[in-house]
């Protein structure tokens, strides 16, 4: 047997949910960036689920469903004013989504109308979910969320109690257009091991937040975050930056295992950054961003990935910190979902080998004797 470390390199699967080719990523053969420009966050999980673009009464029925189902049980609500108020938000919302199978009256429905039902559920109910824990937090009531809204708009209603600007409900939604999918990655091959043995939805959906709860995954754009704070200002990021890189640091949002040459979703995060930079009159955290971006490229050779731009982008929009990663699960649910159906309709147990490198021609010696 040959090891590839970390599985680099290795075709595990095939799959029709996303594609990455030459740089390019396509949701169901559909350029992202038409999708970025063009579509809404629900004809894009739609097109996850059911591999094509919806019909406008398609999109309606779409719409109709998340919004009945955006509502979540009383009993979890009570759950969540429960978690210790220093949890970690991903962890939070890994214990909030396990407890919603709880409330499911047939959680091991594994047929095929039956899965994309949860699938539509969970799309509706993580906004939710992410929402309350932000407002339990503050000591605020939770908001219950609106039927009429569509994803984006209600979790900017219900995430600060009033009505979201449009250009924040435009953000919002294209930023869960850019992270909804992307191929095999972490999270996702995560969800695939455990939908493999055939599990349930719910199981599977809770594997894969556990793995984006990772700095090396998810975790990232919080990351990003915490540099652009420690740099401060503009004057001060080659400073910071090169001390990082002289100490061997790892500067988080650049670089990625398969785009080598740059992230295709990064420009337009850039481009979200740079307008909602311009609409709040702080400038700062974008220019922090761009400044960044240019030393990393002529220092070490890298670019940004979809990471980087996220964290400016969720700062103006009035998000702190510990729910970036959390809004990346509420995107990437409709691509674990997609591959979770798409897994369970042609399955094989996923379990590959490891080449063992201990020891060998060891026996066992009685405790006495030890």
């Amino acid at each position: 047997m040959s090891v590839a470390k970390g599985l680099e390199g290795v075709v595990a699967l095939t799959s029709q949910v996303s594609s990455i080719v030459d740089g390019v990523l396509t949701y169901r053969g559909i350029n992202i960036d038409e999708l970025a420009e063009q579509a809404n966050f629900e004809e894009t999980a739609f097109l996850l689920w059911k591999g094509r673009l919806p019909k406008r009464k398609e999109l309606d029925q779409l719409k109709k469903e998340l919004g009945e189902e955006a509502a979540i049980p009383a009993n979890v609500l009570e759950h969540l004013k429960s978690y210790p108020k220093d949890a970690h938000s991903m962890a939070a919302l890994r214990t909030a989504v396990s407890a919603l199978g709880l409330y499911d009256e047939n959680p091991d429905d594994k047929t095929v109308e039956g899965n994309y039902q949860k699938a539509v559920s969970l799309t509706a109910k993580m906004p939710t979910i992410v929402a309350a824990l932000f407002r339990i937090r503050e000591g605020l009531e939770p908001v219950a969320p609106r039927p009429e809204y569509g994803v984006a708009r209600n979790f900017a209603y219900m995430l600060h109690g009033e009505e979201p600007s449009t250009v924040a409900v435009e953000a919002i939604d294209q930023a869960l257009i850019l992270h909804a999918d992307h191929e095999l990655n972490a999270s996702t091959f995560a969800a695939r091991v455990t939908t493999a043995t055939l599990s349930d939805l719910y199981s599977a959906v809770t594997t894969a937040i556990g793995a984006l709860k990772g700095p090396l995954h998810g975790g990232a754009n919080e990351q990003v975050m915490r540099t652009l704070e420690e740099v401060g200002s503009i004057d001060r990021v080659e400073e910071v930056i090169e001390k990082k890189l002289a100490n061997k640091e790892k500067i988080m949002g650049f670089g990625h295992r398969v785009y080598k040459d740059g992230d295709p979703r990064a420009k337009h995060l850039r481009e979200m950054s740079r307008q909602m930079a311009e609409q709040t009159g702080d400038k700062k955290w974008y220019e922090m961003s761009i400044k960044i971006d240019e030393l990393m490229q002529k220092k070490k050779g890298l670019k940004p990935n979809v990471d980087f731009y996220s964290a400016s982008t969720y700062n103006y929009l009035g998000i702190p910190r510990d729910l970036f990663t959390p809004i990346f699960a509420i995107s990437r649910v409709t691509g674990w979902t997609a591959h979770i159906l798409e897994q369970y309709g042609d399955n094989r147990l996923i379990r590959p080998r490891a080449e063992y490198v201990g020891p060998t021609n060891q026996h066992y010696v009685p405790i006495d004797r030890r």
